[in-house]
């Protein structure tokens, strides 16, 4: 049992280090991976190693031939590294309840690397779902109180004006009604090729087979809205100072709402950032998928464009105008017109 745990973790630290070198190019997190291998066989030296050998029967091995159905196929990196934890997580567990039978100093230094290939393992993942992230340019806030005519024709023209992404914001609806408002969402924008994200519920996202879920700072905290969404749903977060930023960046946001940039009229209690914020996120993080928000229309646009946004989330201006099709137009040529590199990651 010891030896199949040992070879277990220690194929799975490889997978992991491999994602690291080679998919994330990041030599740093490889060489930590490496160097956990390393301190579980260091770890285990109270064992002989020819004892394990002798214990080994892979063609008497009962559960060599057990499949689970889909382990025949990955989707990609993300799901490679995802399973790799996974797998980790259990061989390490094992190993750890089987050393303290003999051998509890060796279990000891097997829960230190536990808990640190935890941490290891996640930033693995999170690194690689940033390739299914998308920088989106504008996305549109809708709801639909605030459309000036039907909602399905304000959101018609935003899309023939250039919105890439639709979030679906209704506070007031009932479940069914929300359920059956953000299916029609789906049929109208996800043909034309805009991302469609629920605002605030993590649950609805789900069922729906939304692309996102937006998260405010009183909603469901990050980590625990990834345990409930796993890994294919994106999760985006406001955030109104750095420090929030950072917090949201660490917790595994995919996407940042940045802001209040100028004053909001339907955010009134949020203090405004104003360019400032932007300008210091973009120092800092400009290549991390992020939309401006907080009053920004087609007057200001341009401004806060060449402050460092890639990308805008906009309600009235849009759902509010007489033509939504042409602020739509203005905002994505105002993002157009800012001349810098193309995001590094882009999904």
């Amino acid at each position: 049992m010891i030896d199949a745990n040992l070879n277990r973790a220690s194929e799975a630290l490889r997978v992991l280090e491999d994602a690291a070198r080679f998919a994330l190019e990041d030599g740093a997190l490889g060489a930590r991976l490496k160097a956990i291998r390393h301190e579980i066989r260091e770890a285990t030296a109270v064992i002989p190693a020819s004892r394990l050998r002798r214990g080994r029967d892979v063609e008497g091995d009962p559960g060599r031939e057990a499949k689970v159905a889909g382990e025949e196929r990955r989707r990609d990196w993300a799901e490679v590294a995802a399973v790799a934890g996974s797998r980790l997580a259990e061989a390490l567990r094992s190993l750890e309840e089987l050393l303290k039978i003999d051998h509890p100093a060796a279990a000891a230094g097997i829960e230190r690397c536990r808990y640190e290939s935890y941490e290891l393992a996640a930033r693995v993942e999170r690194s690689l779902l940033g390739r299914r992230r998308r920088q989106w340019r504008l996305c549109v806030l809708l709801t639909i109180d605030a459309c000036r005519g039907s909602w399905s024709q304000v959101l018609d023209a935003a899309l023939r004006g250039g919105a890439d992404c639709v979030q679906v914001r209704e506070k007031h609806l009932a479940d069914r009604e929300l359920l059956a408002h953000a299916r029609r969402v789906i049929d109208l924008a996800r043909p034309r090729g805009a991302s469609i994200v629920i605002n605030d519920r993590v649950d609805l996202a789900l069922a729906v087979g939304a692309d996102g879920v937006h998260l405010g700072q009183d909603d469901l905290p990050l980590r625990a809205a990834r345990r409930l969404a796993g890994p294919d749903l994106l999760l985006g977060a406001s955030t109104h100072d750095l420090g929030e930023v950072e917090r949201a960046l660490a917790d595994g946001a995919d996407m940042l709402g940045v802001g209040c940039i100028h004053p909001s009229s339907t955010k009134r209690e949020l203090s405004v950032a104003g360019l400032e914020l932007l300008r210091a996120f973009a120092s800092r993080h400009a290549d991390h998928p992020h939309l401006a928000i907080g009053g920004i229309d087609p007057s200001n646009a341009t401004a806060t464009a060449a402050a460092g946004a890639r990308g805008f989330a906009v309600g009235r201006a849009i759902t509010a105008a007489e033509d939504p099709e042409g602020a739509a137009a203005r905002l994505v040529e105002a993002i157009e017109s800012v001349d810098r590199p193309a995001p590094a990651v882009v999904g």
